[in-house]
């Protein structure tokens, strides 16, 4: 792990490790990729500010959560079947966290139980729970029933941002990166990665993800069901920020994402939509923790999500490639490159704290033309 230097050093090496069906799982995105992509490029379109003979030797990087203290700005997005990439699975994942302290949100189609995952958790460690509702709700209420009496799990990540399956199109085309990396080698290192037969959803739905969920009456039933605080991901523009922020305190947070652009295709980064809400309706940011995942790839990406108003910072592809790369210690080689990096440009930019970042710190003007305009 000495020798990745960087995430996309990480992705490389795990390219060559994951057999096809593991990596076109992780890459697939929807349509023609253009979120994807774009989920990347925002943000190297936001310039740098830095300050100055500022005494930057000491650099905190803790920060909170829904009021729970993490000790980096960065959180582990949902992701499904983690054992496709290696048997760890999210266990390891929940172990390379506690390392520096970040939040691991479970997904609710993770390769392990809830209950497995956080058997080996730090008493300080902090979890979230993914939920999609099902269509048979006595489903989701079960599930409920088992997150709720798990003490390391602090909130309910309801994801709504995908009530019909995306569309993805990476069947026998679109595996050029993946050829690149394996010419002249058509079979993956089996040492690292593992046969992904076998693999399947630890707590496996049979009536299907609901698609008639609304406002009221969605959050109505899940507050019967969980006094966890809860976060709403998915959000893409301010007017679902504002009605969240409605909710609130029933609501604790919301997740700006587009699902790593996997399920409708030229979606919003999250950037644009925490640009909107500051120009739109900035009052949600003081009723909710606003945090926001995609595309992020280096500290600079955490710093300047940051200075926009994130509480946190979501991973989620590149916690795959660390897995598949090198088990535990490639995730905790994941978390360490942001953390240096982060901690580094918050020092290059005069900055002590987290708390302390703002816009001040950086210049959006390339990307706020790409802002939605209201008239």
């Amino acid at each position: 792990m000495e020798t990745v230097h960087n995430l996309n050093d990480m992705e490389k090496l795990a390219t060559a490790q994951l057999d096809r069906r593991t990596w076109r799982f992780n890459y697939a995105a929807a349509g023609d990729l253009i979120s994807k992509h774009l989920d990347q490029e925002v943000y190297r379109s936001i310039l740098l500010r830095p300050r100055i003979l500022a005494s930057v030797k000491e650099c905190d990087l803790t920060t909170t959560i829904i009021g729970n203290t993490v000790g980096l700005p960065l959180f582990v997005s949902p992701m499904a079947m983690v054992r496709l990439a290696h048997p760890a699975g999210e266990a390891g994942i929940s172990t390379a966290c506690a390392g520096l302290g970040a939040m691991h949100i479970i997904s609710n189609n993770a390769s392990m139980t809830p209950e497995e995952t956080v058997a080996g958790a730090a008493p300080e460690q902090i979890f979230g729970f993914q939920l999609y509702v099902q269509n048979d709700r006595s489903e989701s209420e079960a599930v409920l029933a088992r997150v709720n009496k798990i003490p390391a799990i602090k909130c309910i990540v309801l994801t709504v941002d995908e009530p019909v399956p995306g569309k993805h199109e990476l069947g026998d085309r679109g595996f050029e990166p993946y050829d690149e990396v394996h010419k002249g080698h058509p079979s993956p290192v089996q040492e690292v990665s593992t046969p992904t037969s076998g693999v399947s959803v630890a707590i496996p739905s049979v009536s299907g993800p609901a698609s008639d969920l609304d406002w009221s009456d969605t959050l109505q039933w899940l507050a019967r069901h969980t006094s966890l605080p809860i976060i709403i991901k998915g959000v893409q523009t301010h007017e679902d920020a504002q009605i969240a922020a409605n909710y609130a305190p029933l609501v604790k947070a919301i997740i700006l994402s587009n699902h790593g652009g996997r399920v409708v295709d030229t979606a919003p980064p999250a950037v644009h939509t925490l640009l909107e809400i500051r120009r739109y309706c900035p009052d949600v940011q003081q009723k909710l923790d606003i945090m926001v995942d995609g595309g992020v790839r280096r500290g600079t990406d955490v710093v300047k999500a940051l200075c926009l108003g994130a509480k946190a910072v979501g991973i989620g592809r590149p916690v795959l490639w660390g897995l598949g790369a090198g088990g535990v210690a490639g995730v905790e080689r994941v978390f360490q490159i942001l953390a240096e990096e982060t901690r580094s440009c918050m020092q290059l930019l005069g900055v002590r704290r987290v708390a302390d970042l703002g816009m001040h710190h950086i210049n959006t003007s390339i990307v706020e033309t790409q802002i939605y305009d209201r008239g």
